[in-house]
């Protein structure tokens, strides 16, 4: 068996080898009961014909008969299909490119100041203002504290003032005039803090978002990355990744050849083409599950957005090779399982975090339901207040005037949601006839 030296497909521990296609080769083994020996490859090359047409790296050992199976992040490409079998890929990945963090600037967005908060959050607070407002505006028509003579009293807390002052609480300034019964001030006081809790909430986690170093590419495609030439770029010399561009009768990705060729900007391996994007301005365009390595375990790279040509990663054996159906059958067998997944956690670090920890996201409605039932709560007990304000008033009226305490009660909402226009109506036309 045949493999390539590199992190974290085959790396060597000791006198041993480990590594993603080390754990493979064992479970496909495992599973098809044979053994093997693994070697490394010569001269270092994954596999590619020379001008002669003869083939070189892995690809050439494994045609000359020196090795029976290559496994490595060997890239499945008709040319190499044609000098030996391949089976199905056992990983997908595409084409990018990473760079270094210094290059890259943060991705703005018209609408940024929203993202603190989720889309159900915006939601819930949206709700949460209608119903204040909707229950200030009751509450104060309900209590006789607010007003003397509903008939005659000039109400200042209409539907509209009452949006008007939830809405200065949220400025934290305030809208006056302020409810004057005990009613009134326990839903403003609830309203408040509900105002001054959510308003902390939000300018912490959008500071948090402003200081995250989560950043995007400022170049994120190809194209973008062709166009300037501040900065420069290259892949793997002779690599899948380096004939794509060559091959490829995409204008853009013409250029991007011709200028790897023009600047000799190639490299010679993957962890050269780190180092140099480490050291900066250099871009280093490569397969995505070798990118995304590199950015999981160098904190200051950054990888593109954009991937091209989706591609797959193979075995390679011999024309004719007996077992290489069987080898098909046990990798999608691996992958059906969720083999293959586990491997690629085990192996992939995880991304890099930002300082201070995890970055940031939109804060989500669960998070503050205790907040949200406090609101809750304060406003029942207002409009529960309001209400036992109004029904002791009538019950006084009732004894004095000697009624029903329920008509007393019934006439002073009367009075306040809908009657004063008829009152008064009622109050012109004697008037008139007087």
């Amino acid at each position: 068996m045949l493999s390539l030296p590199q992190e974290p497909y085959t790396m060597t521990q000791g006198s041993e080898l480990e590594g993603y296609c080390i754990d493979l080769l064992a479970e496909i083994a495992k599973r098809l009961d044979f053994k093997y020996t693994v070697h490394l490859v010569k001269d270092g090359k994954y596999g590619q014909q020379d001008e002669s047409g003869n083939w070189l790296g892995m690809i050439g050992e494994v045609v000359r008969g020196e090795a029976e199976l290559a496994v490595a992040s060997l890239t499945l490409t008709a040319t190499r299909e044609q000098g030996v079998e391949m089976s199905t890929p056992f990983m997908q990945t595409g084409i990018g490119f990473i760079l270094s963090r210094d290059l890259g600037s943060e991705e703005s967005h018209s609408l940024s100041f929203l993202f603190p908060f989720s889309t159900e959050m915006w939601v819930g607070i949206l709700l949460a203002f209608l119903v204040t407002g909707l229950c200030i505006y009751l509450v104060s028509r309900i209590s006789p504290c607010e007003w003397a003579d509903p008939e005659t009293d000039k109400h200042s807390f209409t539907l509209l003032h009452s949006f008007w002052y939830i809405t200065g609480a949220l400025t934290l300034q305030g809208a006056g005039p302020h409810p004057k019964g005990l009613s009134g001030r326990v839903i403003s006081a609830v309203w408040w803090v509900f105002a001054v809790v959510l308003l902390a909430c939000y300018f912490s986690n959008f500071n948090a978002m402003l200081r995250s170093d989560s950043k995007h590419v400022s170049m994120n495609n190809f194209e973008e990355l062709a166009k300037q030439d501040v900065i420069d770029y290259g892949t793997v010399e002779g690599g899948s990744t380096f004939n794509f561009f060559k091959n490829s009768k995409n204008p853009t990705y013409r250029r991007i050849y011709q200028h790897m060729e023009r600047k000799k900007s190639c490299v010679a391996s993957v962890e050269e083409g780190n180092r140099r994007t480490q050291e900066g301005n250099y871009a280093f365009i490569g397969e995505a599950a070798s990118l995304d390595l590199a950015v999981a375990r160098y904190c200051n790279l950054i990888r593109s957005s954009e991937l091209i040509a989706m591609r797959g990663y193979s075995i390679a054996a011999p024309l004719g090779f007996p077992m290489m159906k069987n080898i098909t059958v046990a990798i999608l067998q691996l992958s059906e399982s969720g083999e293959l997944a586990f491997l690629q956690s085990k192996w992939w670090a995880s991304s890099c975090l930002p300082e201070g920890g995890q970055a940031p996201h939109a804060l989500q409605p669960h998070l503050l339901r205790g907040l949200f039932l406090l609101l809750a709560l304060g406003l029942g007990l207002g409009l529960l207040m309001a209400i036992l304000e109004l029904a002791s008033k009538a019950r006084s009226q009732a004894k004095d005037q000697k009624k029903s305490c329920c008509s007393v009660l019934l006439a002073e909402l009367s009075q306040r949601f809908g009657s004063r226009g008829a009152n008064a109506g009622t109050e012109t036309s004697e008037k008139s006839k007087a």
